[in-house]
């Protein structure tokens, strides 16, 4: 069953809340949580989800409930999970860049750490020895993804250590002692195409035979989701029966089990998220019909930073006659969501929404121009429920130290 909020209780949600306005559906996230644990039920997979696309501590809950493990990429996204009730082992922390200080932290509090530098393995390695299990990011040199902004396996990403370094990775293994018991990749987001995730398993099965304290092979994630009529999701349940197959064989070989962990975040969140923003002005160039709505790029950065699409309807003129627009927003910039875009015909005042928003939305927001952060709303048990209350100019000052 397809699990869509309709109009009428868009309409209604920003009556009650105002907009700019980010509503999650949660019945959403739970279907397709359910088609993931599904697909991969013919082996023990452990489901992580991506928390960096949408970190509402109520969404975190409620993917808790549900079963779900977490990944975090930042010391306080480890720390949020384990405010929202998550157990230390069911966190994984994937960070890059990092100070060691961030490492040792999370070491003390006892999640499971990933490591992507060969400089990082070695400072670990002197400093822990094979008292802390870790996994390996390993960067497999395959380029997937929608945009090569979205691309994280390709030669030139920064993330994971080469494959073509396997031979320093056991060596300083070797000399310090080190317990790997995972080997992870993630080649990217917006992945159609299956092979790409057994040409990866294929990879760290491959290097596997180094290490013979395994207990799980991590493929990151990268499902695609549908963003236009016309879109394909990834099929998770060809990839799972093909996933089933592979990991048996090498079972056989390596002589003990093996878990699959997989990473989603876009794909448990995207379609569960509306952004609703309203029609300021309707003004008319001699080149085209451009809709001035109360939101920006500070809100939602996706169509200018990655070229993103993201389907706009017109709630409150659903049926109205088909006209050409260009949808922009009210920052001091470039500041475009949409050219050229087929609306039903939009007034001043119209309520707009903005489809799949609701992975690395509100997110990845700002005060940009000093404008405020939108409220979040989630739609749990057929009722709206506010989960972060919109911005005031107060807001905008806290922190700031006033000089006399």
């Amino acid at each position: 069953m397809n699990q869509l909020l309709a109009n009428e209780q868009l309409l209604a949600a920003a009556a009650e809340f105002g907009t700019p306005l980010y509503v999650y559906n949660t019945n959403k996230i739970t279907e397709q949580y359910e088609k993931l644990c599904k697909a991969f039920s013919g082996h023990p997979t452990r489901l992580f989800y991506a928390c960096k696309a949408l970190s509402n501590i109520n969404i975190l809950k409620h993917l808790k409930s549900l079963g779900s493990n977490l990944d975090c990429v930042s010391i306080n996204e480890v720390k949020l999970g384990l405010k929202a009730g998550f157990q230390p082992k069911e966190i994984l922390f994937t960070p890059n860049c990092v100070a060691f200080e961030e490492i040792k932290e999370a070491v003390s509090l006892g999640v499971n750490i990933n490591i992507d530098s060969i400089a990082m393995l070695e400072l670990f390695g002197n400093y822990y020895g094979g008292s802390y299990p870790i996994c390996i990011r390993i960067n497999p040199h395959i380029e997937a993804g929608g945009n090569y902004k979205i691309s994280t396996g390709h030669i030139d990403s920064k993330f994971g250590i080469s494959i073509h370094q396997i031979r320093h990775i056991v060596r300083v293994v070797k000399t310090t002692q080190l317990h790997i018991q995972g080997l992870h990749m993630h080649t990217g987001s917006e992945i159609k195409d299956i092979n790409v995730f057994i040409q990866a398993l294929d990879v760290l099965l491959s290097i596997a035979q180094n290490f013979d304290r395994l207990e799980f092979i991590d493929l990151g994630s990268g499902f695609k989701v549908p963003y236009k009529e016309d879109d394909r999701e990834t099929d998770i349940t060809g990839l799972g029966q093909k996933l089933n197959v592979a990991i048996k064989e090498f079972e056989q070989e390596y002589g003990r089990p093996l878990e699959v962990w997989f990473e989603p975040g876009k794909y448990l969140v995207s379609e569960c998220g509306y952004f609703v923003v309203n029609a300021n002005v309707i003004k008319q160039t001699t080149a085209t019909v451009f809709v001035g709505v109360n939101s920006g790029f500070n809100h939602l950065i996706r169509p200018m930073f990655y070229d993103a699409y993201h389907k706009i309807s017109n709630i409150n003129n659903p049926n109205g006659a088909e006209r050409i627009y260009t949808v922009v927003g009210n920052i001091c910039e470039t500041d475009t969501f949409a050219w050229d875009r087929v609306l039903n015909e939009v007034r001043e005042d119209d309520l707009l929404v903005f489809h799949n928003a609701g992975a690395y939305g509100f997110e990845m927001s700002s005060n940009f121009n000093s404008r405020l952060k939108p409220a979040e709303v989630m739609f749990k048990n057929n009722q709206f429920s506010l989960i972060r209350e919109r911005q005031i100019f107060e807001n905008l000052i806290e922190g700031q130290i006033i000089l006399e």
